[in-house]
């Protein structure tokens, strides 16, 4: 039932987050910057998309405080009702012509708030499904966090795909881009009815029991475990920036090469995200048994040879060389990194600042690569005349410190998760002299 509500809720968080990417991509530029010229609105939409990551460490350390203070369960109902607030007024919002440069101030301001939502959303998610998980499939257990994510790639870019289909070019930018938006109040409402009915897990119900959670747990958290912290930043920047490069920035590039009528772009995300719904537990259990370390390496450096000819076969035009593409970058290279990471880095901190430090880590993360890796790789497009290999560079970049700090990091799918602080930092310390010493 834990799974099935971090799986349900984040599905929904993620559909709210997602939306907001997928209309940056398609009809923000011409509906909130029609002043300008297509380049720099499509640049200006990615803009205001990339502030909601600025948002995300502030919510991060919030839901932090709040979930190893207080409790996990709380914070993940604040979270829901914060995105699917914020995402249906997205779907209300009056656009340019209408109120003139007041809407793109608006629609900057609601996505500061979905940024701040979903910011406390996947540490409380992911720490609730791993807590509660039987020692041995902590790795699977933890993926029902990391689908709700493809689940929820899935459900914006199959609305949008939808929407786009049945409806012309001016039927779409009129109305038809803003239903998925409202679609988010009923989504929110059946979520929030799974998540009261869940459990504290018990190392933690214990803790606040026996009155010994952590007084300020992210100063506790820079104090003993800024270690991991920096590590768990790194190991996410090659993760988050590909996954939005091939989703977000993708389908702007695929639709400037192809037309901006055309779907092959969202119909090879729609694709890879319903394989991601197998993909991402299959990499997920196998880190169960063979390793989070080994699985995260081979993602990282397989994603950072993988960029170029990913462009390489976007640029042919066909829409299954495309698709290829997609799959092969997301669902192999991609999901080796996503599958096992809501159990590496939840087993990275201890019981006492876990909310903290995942959220911490994994949001610092996604503002240095994610947030802004469309708005990067657009701009370094646009200096390079349409040619894409200054983007390969940055991402290469990216993939290469998220190697250096899965090497680094501490192997953690057999360590006890429900140690005290100073037991965790000995182990993780004894784990790191043993590789030195070794020359792993």
């Amino acid at each position: 039932m834990v799974a099935l509500g971090s799986f349900v809720g984040t599905t929904i968080e993620w559909y709210d987050f997602f939306l907001y990417g997928t209309a940056a991509a398609l009809v923000f530029s011409p509906l909130f910057f029609p002043d300008i010229s297509p380049a720099m609105g499509l640049i200006a939409a990615f803009g205001t998309y990339a502030v909601g990551f600025l948002a995300r460490p502030l919510g991060g350390i919030v839901a932090g405080h709040i979930g190893d203070r207080v409790g996990r369960k709380s914070m993940l109902v604040a979270s829901l009702m914060i995105m699917g607030t914020s995402t249906t007024l997205i779907g209300v919002l009056p656009t340019h012509d209408s109120i003139g440069m007041w809407a793109p101030v608006l629609l900057l301001i609601l996505r500061l708030a979905q940024g701040f939502g979903v910011g406390g959303e996947w540490g409380g998610a992911a720490l609730m499904s791993v807590e509660s998980a039987p020692a041995n499939r902590r790795g699977f257990y933890g993926s029902f966090t990391q689908i709700g994510v493809s689940a929820g790639m899935l459900l914006a870019v199959g609305a949008f795909s939808i929407f786009r289909t049945v409806l012309d070019e001016e039927a779409f930018l009129a109305w038809g881009w803003r239903v998925p938006f409202l679609i988010s109040g009923l989504l929110v409402f059946v979520g929030l009815l799974i998540r009261i009915g869940l459990s504290e897990p018990e190392k933690f119900a214990e803790m606040k029991q026996n009155d010994t959670v952590a007084e300020m747990p992210v100063v506790e958290l820079f104090r003993t475990e800024r270690r991991a912290v920096f590590l768990t930043t790194g190991m996410r920047l090659s993760q988050n920036a590909i996954y939005y490069l091939y989703t977000v920035f993708g389908i702007a590039y695929i639709a400037r090469s192809l037309g901006s009528g055309s779907s092959a772009g969202l119909n090879s995300v729609l694709i890879a995200s319903a394989i991601g719904l197998v993909s991402v537990p299959v990499w997920a259990a196998l880190s169960d048994r063979f390793g989070r370390r080994p699985l995260y390496l081979f993602g990282a450096v397989t994603s950072a040879l993988f960029i170029a000819p990913f462009f390489l076969l976007a640029d042919t035009g066909n829409p299954v060389l495309i698709t290829l593409a997609m799959v092969v970058g997301l669902n192999v290279f991609h999901d080796a990194m996503y599958g096992p990471q809501a159990a590496f880095f939840s087993e990275m901190f201890s019981t006492g600042v876990r909310y903290s430090g995942a959220s911490v880590g994994y949001q610092l993360g996604s503002v240095f690569a994610g947030g802004f890796s469309p708005l990067i790789a657009t701009s370094l497009l646009a200096l390079n005349n349409g040619r894409p290999w200054l983007v390969v560079a940055y991402f290469t970049v990216l993939s290469i410190i998220t190697a250096v700090c899965a090497y680094l990091a501490p192997e953690t799918n057999k360590s006890d998760i429900n140690a005290d602080s100073s037991s965790h930092d000995t182990t993780s310390s004894t784990n790191q002299e043993v590789r030195s010493i070794s020359g792993m």
